[in-house]
C-alpha cells in the first residue's frame, strides 16, 4: 500500500462529516489524489447493510447482532474500496472505522473492547489507519447539534439516551489514551473553521 489511511471518530453532532469534506476539498486543491468515505457504508452492500442499523425500526436489535453486522460493512467497504484506492497511492480519509465499533459496541453497549477488537481482525486483517483523529465534543452538546440540523436524518442510535452517548464519549478518551501514537484529540466545541484548522494541521504531519 502505498497510500495513507485516516479515519475520523467522534460521538454524534461532532462534525466530523463535515470537516472531511471541507479536508477533502483543501487537499484536492493542492493537487493529492483524496478518497473521502464513510462507515458503516461507502459501498454499495456495505450501504445495504447499513440501513438496516440505523433503521429505527430496528430497536430491538441484539447487540451481538449489531456488532457482527458493523464488522462486515467494514469488511465489504475495506475490500471494495479502501484498499483498493491505497494502493493507488490515494490519501484516503473515511469517517469512522474500528474505533467506533470499539466504543459504540464494546462499551457502551457493554461487549468488551477486546471481545469486539478480535471480532473486527478478522473483517479488517488487522489493517488500521496511519492515523486518527477524534473529535472531541461533550455528548449534550453533540446532540443538541443534531436535533437542530433539520438536514440531517435522525437515526437509530442519535435516538439512545444520553447514557449511552456519555459512555461512548468515555470510550473515546480511553482509545485516546490506549492508542496516543496514532489517535489524536481535537477540540471540536469551537467554531468549525477553528476545528478544521486543527484538522489540516494534524493531517499535514502525516502526509
Amino acid at each position: 500500500m502505498s497510500g495513507i489511511f485516516i479515519t475520523f471518530e467522534g460521538g454524534e453532532g461532532s462534525g466530523k462529516t463535515t470537516i472531511a469534506a471541507m479536508v477533502k476539498d483543501e487537499l484536492v486543491k493542492e493537487g493529492y489524489y483524496v478518497v473521502l468515505t464513510r462507515e458503516p457504508g461507502g459501498v454499495e452492500i456495505a450501504e445495504s447493510i447499513r440501513n438496516v442499523i440505523v433503521d429505527v425500526k430496528n430497536t430491538n436489535m441484539d447487540k451481538r447482532t449489531e456488532a457482527l453486522l458493523y464488522a462486515a460493512s467494514r469488511r465489504q467497504h475495506l475490500v471494495e474500496k479502501v484498499l483498493p484506492a491505497l494502493d493507488k497511492g490515494a490519501i484516503v480519509i473515511c469517517d469512522r472505522f474500528v474505533d467506533s465499533s470499539l466504543v459504540y459496541q464494546g462499551i457502551a453497549r457493554g461487549i468488551g473492547i477486546d471481545e469486539v477488537y478480535e471480532m473486527n481482525l478478522f473483517a479488517t486483517d488487522n489493517i488500521l489507519p496511519k492515523r486518527t483523529i477524534f473529535f472531541d465534543v461533550k455528548p449534550e452538546i453533540g446532540l443538541q447539534r443534531v436535533y437542530m440540523n433539520k438536514d440531517r436524518e435522525i437515526n437509530r442510535l442519535d435516538m439512545e439516551k444520553l447514557e449511552f452517548h456519555q459512555s461512548v464519549y468515555n470510550g473515546y478518551l480511553q482509545l485516546c489514551k490506549k492508542y496516543s501514537d496514532r489517535i489524536v484529540k481535537i477540540d471540536a466545541s469551537v467554531e468549525i473553521d477553528e476545528v478544521y484548522k486543527q484538522v489540516i494541521e494534524k493531517i499535514k504531519e502525516v502526509i
